[in-house]
């Protein structure tokens, strides 16, 4: 399996021969959102929630699958599992509900916590099962920060943390970057890439990979 970061919640998950795209952003979204648009086709596309830095599957080649609500699927052999969280502390009061995704592929669960604005309730942890890779977001004010987004790992316990929805010099957000979340972690390998290449037996236990957003 392959998974390639395009920057802030998107990323390429590749495997059992099918290409699925989470959470696309618009180019110069809320003219805040500077990566590069994203050019991988896919067959599959997830969307977290509706907002123009998360939904534009429009824009995406291949002529996907789009899946933007709850419940579980099976595509060609992939298992996808969509669980109805809250964008915020308040119920979706404020901005609605999200959608976290959790994938099956190639006997490896990977689970997108979309922009998950609360922490997880013991339902939706048991819900979510057993998670190897779990994409994070830290970066506050839209979603959890860094200590939220803490317990939210320690809850779900997965091998490996991927963080997301962070600050970078291309997106102007007024959230944290993802040095708050690594902050006093030890276990930490940082690519100079945006792509890695993922057999279950390379995944150990507690550690955080950051990766370098392709659209940078």
């Amino acid at each position: 399996m392959k998974i390639k970061f395009f920057g802030h919640a998107a990323f390429l998950i590749e495997g059992e021969g099918k290409r699925i795209i989470t959470d696309p952003y618009k180019p110069n979204a809320y003219n805040s959102l500077k990566y590069k648009p994203i050019s991988s086709p896919a067959d599959i596309v997830t969307i977290s929630h509706d907002h123009e830095d998360h939904n534009y599957y429009q824009g995406i080649k291949g002529n996907p699958v789009v899946i933007k609500e709850e419940g579980e699927k099976r595509i060609d052999g992939i298992k996808i599992k969509g669980i109805s969280t809250f964008h915020d502390r308040k119920r979706g009061k404020e901005r609605g509900k999200n959608i976290i995704f959790v994938f099956e592929i190639e006997g490896i669960r990977v689970a997108h916590l979309g922009d998950l604005g609360t922490e997880i309730e013991e339902s939706v942890r048991k819900e979510m099962g057993s998670i190897d890779i779990l994409l994070l977001p830290v970066g506050g004010y839209f979603t959890i920060d860094a200590e939220e987004a803490k317990r939210v790992s320690s809850l779900l316990r997965p091998k490996v943390i991927i963080p997301m929805h962070y600050k970078t010099s291309l997106c102007d957000f007024p959230i944290a970057p993802v040095d708050d979340f690594l902050l006093g972690e030890k276990n930490c390998r940082i690519f100079s890439g945006s792509q890695v290449e993922i057999k279950r037996e390379d995944l150990k236990e507690g550690e955080i990979w950051v990766l370098n957003p392709e659209g940078g």
